[in-house]
């Protein structure tokens, strides 16, 4: 799982090392968030198209998924492409994915957190109904949201019940990879893939303008020194735990 990828910078670097980090560690199966993938934020068929090309298996994203009004068809129509499941029922696409490989299945279920963030559907009343449709028991969580309360809420939460939870939003990889007690992988941010001197992946002048001047701004992303943050899971394909979760930084 590959944290957010921000910007044109961001897809390119993914192309380059995505086969690489996925040789390395033998993967499987390759998600990543993409909704900070165009240029400024929000995504669009191309950079949703270049991330598919690259190698990514499934692609999840969060508050800026419908930034775009280009990508609701690419949403409807496309596979393996996911917004938030707790979005309102009118929006276009769908927040889980079944995605079918030759050894094992994983569903991937995309959430987004209420807390620091616009008004949307509660994620914990959301995931307890998916989960009464969902008969693999492999399965992964992109939990999109600010507050780590809750994050590491919801990882308590689904203890047991998923595979992994795995947290994006924030584009900072924090140190608190886990396997909790039930047997759910756990991480409150995976990080992005983004420029290592970069504020959340754009350049750090009209950043710190922004922050002055509460003024609009053009972010720009940043296309130095990008680095990829991941985890890196092996889930059984039988019982759906999480054997292992390592964090991972690629520069």
């Amino acid at each position: 799982m590959v944290g957010d990828v921000v910007g044109q910078p961001g897809c390119d670097y993914l192309r380059e090392k995505l086969p690489l980090l996925k040789r390395r560690y033998g993967v499987d199966i390759t998600v990543a968030n993409g909704e900070n993938s165009a240029e400024g934020n929000g995504m669009t068929p191309k950079s949703l198209g270049h991330m598919q090309d690259s190698g990514v298996d499934v692609i999840t994203s969060g508050n800026h998924a419908l930034r775009r009004k280009e990508v609701a068809e690419v949403l409807e129509k496309r596979q393996g492409i996911i917004r938030p499941a707790n979005y309102h029922p009118t929006a276009p696409g769908e927040g889980v994915f079944l995605y079918e490989h030759p050894q094992n299945r994983l569903c991937v279920i995309n959430l987004q957190g209420q807390v620091f963030m616009d008004p949307i559907q509660n994620p914990l009343d959301c995931i307890d109904r998916l989960l009464e449709t969902i008969t693999t028991p492999c399965i992964l969580i992109d939990f999109h949201a600010e507050a780590t309360a809750e994050k590491l809420c919801m990882g308590y939460h689904l203890d047991g019940k998923v595979s992994a939870v795995v947290g994006t939003h924030t584009h900072v990889p924090t140190a608190d990879a886990v396997v909790l007690p039930g047997g759910t992988g756990y991480i409150t941010d995976v990080g992005m893939c983004g420029g290592t001197g970069s504020v959340l992946g754009v350049t750090a002048g009209p950043a710190i303008h922004k922050m002055r001047t509460g003024l609009p701004t053009r972010f720009e992303a940043d296309p130095n020194d990008i680095r990829i943050s991941a985890v890196v899971l092996e889930i059984d394909n039988q019982s759906g735990r999480c054997g292992s979760i390592e964090s991972i930084v690629m520069f």
